[in-house]
């Protein structure tokens, strides 16, 4: 009987780290394959590196709850596939295994408690309302730039205790830093990359030393300033917990947002459904980010050698979860690629991630997309796009660019 470390490796027989996937949206077949034919599969070549692939829900869960196996430190290669330059090797507390993560990460969560999401909610309902009062009700406009983008860095600058007007700053430092496409590794974009992020750790640093001169409050920033486990942090990390609470705090919801367009014209039947029972809202604030799968993949390295899958893994090799396939996995979740705003497990999800690194801000991110549902449902509109939207072209965010839309009354 051959041992595993006689059995073949599992080739994949293709990329599924390749950009044009996810901007031509034709990521689905290659990765249903990959999950009937090899849930574990070894990629020699990409962009990156040579990388193993992680594509059922169960294997995927599996790796996120053993930390001490699959690490999430930037010490041995950080979160995302791309093996980072030094420059851009973000030190936070998601580029972090415990006790690190762990300690950091108690600064941070406060701010999501219960208490805090009550008032948080408030603030949401009449942003929302706000942004949807004031989009044109018989022209084209692009969802993305006047309802995804606008509405979640706005709740940023709430948690950030910032003016409303800084968010076009936000996004911008958001959008570079998160950043994962081989045609960016370039001289002239890591000096861009850096002449970014040192301006957002200016603007911060300014408001850090604000916070630190005030009585501790309730926002991120002071939570940070005023604890033992982030208050002296090194420039370099102020600089990448920043850009986690930026691209965490936005780009996941704001996709989600974007999402939820498209999947409502390809299944307009379930609008229906939340208008002849509210109580679906929830539920199908959930079932979008399954379906749309915000954040397309996390990467971990491996500290020892392991078996996956039925596949040996090596130590330093690297190890990505692709959530967007753990989320189409027929096995846990049935006629998975269709969006069921009353599917009765779509908690199951792993769009937040799963196990200690889950997001810590998940709460709000519901709150923000039932908020959004809701308002349309109220409102009586579909949302309809008008023609292609663009998408991002990064195999780490699963989103959109542009999306053109208007909007219609039902019925």
């Amino acid at each position: 009987m051959a041992t595993l470390a006689e059995h073949p490796k599992a080739i994949a027989p293709f990329d599924v780290s390749d950009i044009a996937l996810y901007v031509e949206d034709t990521w689905r077949e290659p990765f249903a394959r990959l999950r009937a034919e090899m849930p574990v599969s070894w990629c020699p070549e990409s962009p990156y590196g040579g990388y193993w692939s992680v594509v059922s829900h169960a294997l995927v869960g599996e790796v996120e709850l053993d930390p001490a196996t699959y690490s999430s430190s930037w010490r041995n290669g950080n979160i995302v596939i791309a093996d980072p330059k030094p420059e851009s090797n973000l030190q936070n507390f998601i580029a972090s295994d415990p006790p690190v993560h762990t300690e950091q990460r108690k600064v941070i969560a406060p701010a999501f408690a219960p208490s805090q999401m009550s008032l948080r909610e408030v603030e949401v309902r009449a942003r929302c309302a706000e942004l949807l009062d004031a989009l044109p009700t018989s022209e084209t406009f692009d969802w993305v730039e006047r309802v995804s983008v606008p509405m979640t860095l706005s709740m940023l600058c709430i948690l950030f205790d910032m003016p409303f007007d800084e968010w076009e700053d936000l996004k911008r430092w958001s959008d570079v830093a998160s950043t994962v496409n081989p045609e960016n590794n370039t001289d002239e974009y890591r000096a861009y990359f850096m002449g970014q992020m040192m301006e957002m750790l200016g603007r911060f640093d300014t408001l850090y030393a604000e916070k630190k001169a005030q009585p501790p409050a309730d926002d991120l920033i002071s939570r940070m300033v005023h604890s033992a486990a982030m208050g002296d942090m090194t420039p370099l990390e102020r600089l990448s917990n920043l850009a986690l609470l930026i691209v965490g705090g936005n780009d996941t919801t704001r996709n989600s947002m974007s999402g939820l367009v498209e999947a409502l014209n390809r299944y307009p039947e379930e609008l229906d459904k939340l208008h002849g029972d509210a109580a679906l809202i929830a539920n199908a604030a959930q079932e979008i980010v399954r379906w749309q799968s915000p954040v397309t993949h996390m990467r971990r390295t491996a500290t020892r050698d392991a078996e996956l899958g039925g596949q040996r893994i090596a130590t330093g090799e690297k190890v990505v979860m692709w959530y967007l396939s753990a989320n189409r996995d027929e096995a846990v979740f049935a006629d998975a690629e269709r969006f069921d705003v009353a599917r009765a497990n779509a908690r199951r999800h792993l769009g937040f991630g799963h196990g200690i690194h889950r997001c810590v801000g998940a709460r709000l991110a519901e709150i923000q997309l039932a908020t959004l549902i809701g308002e349309i449902v109220a409102r009586n509109w579909r949302i309809a796009p008008q023609g292609a939207p663009e998408r991002l072209p990064s195999p780490f965010l699963h989103g959109f660019v542009h999306m053109p839309a208007r909007i219609e009354r039902r019925g």
